[in-house]
């Protein structure tokens, strides 16, 4: 197993298939669940999820789904995906987020697990069902957690879940509708390195369990942290599978039953095995920078601009040479610098550039902003670079639109 492509390898996969693209490691996405799997290998009520709104492309799907993971998806087109994919419905959770309700009929009629953010939907949900279809219930325990603002979801300003001050209007609509409470979900955002936070969102379901004699998971959610830059620590797994244990024991002592642990890992999936491969179009020198003008942009990788993410970026066509400080900056026309002042081999027009740790949320938030192409997707599994999405092309930027005149 490979956990790392070598620059031979992008070299070769960038030439023959041209660039920019998106290149991912099969063996690095198996080594990471099995990393999941090796944590909680003591506890037999853990699931994964995989969070595939990361990276929802069907081959990256196919082999999630062949290493034994489950999927999470967060819209009925990433379910309906995921049945593409081979999930069994029994595999598949479904967590609505603003949306109408047709989109959980719609689920329903897939048969897959299914999480309400809302007390709207939830009375629909009981007065259309009843007691006919489990369900589990998302709730916003009015934790803040996260790397960022952007992407912290569990705090008292979230529009994620029913807010865990509406828990007796909840059990209210539950013994009105007879509906049937599976399960209890939560996600307080991403990029969480502290082990606690988990314990915390634990210690509210603790104290929700007695409200809902149905119950048969507790869904955790994600956001384990990965490391972007040399010196990060991701999130301690094993710390976590020992802290999620000792709260099953607690479980079964308080209350004297058991439930099933429901995770769901996205960017610890397949961060890490990302690259995007970009090519130097111009090197411009000027009083206060070097700027590194590269044939990929926001367009392509948004989240330094919109998070603030750090991606490091290497050149290796120059592996050897000297250190120099540019400003790496795409070709869109906007303000889309992935990095100001950051040391590269002495770089020169042509080179290649690679993005490390770009396999979540990165061509998953692409867009033709510009009218530009989007990228090709690439995944080497069993030792072959294998094409799983074209390359766009002009036909695609006139594709749906109608000509009215």
């Amino acid at each position: 197993m490979s956990l790392q492509l070598s620059n031979e390898q992008l070299r070769a996969i960038a030439q023959e298939f041209g660039t920019p693209l998106y290149l991912y490691n099969a063996d690095r996405i198996t080594h990471q669940y099995t990393q999941l799997q090796t944590a909680f290998q003591y506890s037999d009520k853990v699931r994964f999820f995989y969070a595939c709104k990361a990276l929802t492309n069907i081959s990256i799907l196919k082999h999630i789904q062949q290493i034994g993971c489950n999927v999470d998806c967060s819209s009925i087109n990433e379910a309906k995906l995921a049945v593409h994919a081979g999930f069994s419905p029994e595999n598949i959770l479904y967590t609505s987020n603003g949306i109408a309700f047709d989109e959980i009929e719609e689920a329903v009629t897939l048969g897959i697990n299914i999480n309400i953010d809302s007390l709207s939907n939830l009375e629909k949900f009981g007065k259309k069902y009843g007691h006919s279809y489990p369900v589990g219930i998302r709730i916003r325990p009015n934790i803040m957690a996260g790397g960022n603002l952007k992407i912290s979801t569990g705090h008292e300003n979230s529009k994620f879940g029913i807010p865990i001050e509406q828990l007796h209007e909840i059990v209210q609509l539950m013994q009105q509708y007879n509906i049937h409470i599976a399960g209890l979900h939560n996600h307080t955002g991403s990029e969480i390195k502290d082990v606690d936070v988990f314990m915390k969102v634990s210690s509210v379901f603790l104290e929700m369990i007695p409200h809902f004699p149905e119950l048969q998971f507790l869904d955790m959610g994600g956001g384990f942290k990965v490391p972007y830059k040399d010196g990060d620590e991701g999130t301690d797994i094993q710390l976590l599978a020992n802290e999620i244990m000792a709260f099953e024991r607690k479980i079964a002592d308080t209350y004297q039953r058991n439930f099933q642990i429901w995770f769901e890992p996205g960017k610890f999936m397949v961060s890490e095995a990302g690259y995007l491969l970009a090519k130097v179009n111009v090197i411009k020198p000027t009083a206060t920078a070097t700027f590194v003008g590269i044939n990929t942009g926001f367009n392509h990788l948004i989240r330094p601009m919109f998070y603030e993410a750090f991606h490091r970026i290497r050149n290796i066509s120059n592996e050897h040479g000297g250190l120099k400080k540019y400003a790496v900056v795409g070709n869109i026309c906007e303000t889309d610098t992935f990095a100001w002042d950051r040391e590269l081999n002495e770089t020169h027009e042509g080179d290649l550039l690679v993005f490390d740790n770009a396999g979540a949320y990165g061509f998953e938030m692409a867009s033709n902003f510009n009218s530009r192409f989007r990228p090709a997707e690439v995944l080497v599994k069993d030792g072959k670079a294998l094409l799983i999405r074209k390359r766009e092309v002009f036909e695609d930027l006139l594709r749906n639109q109608v000509e009215a005149f």
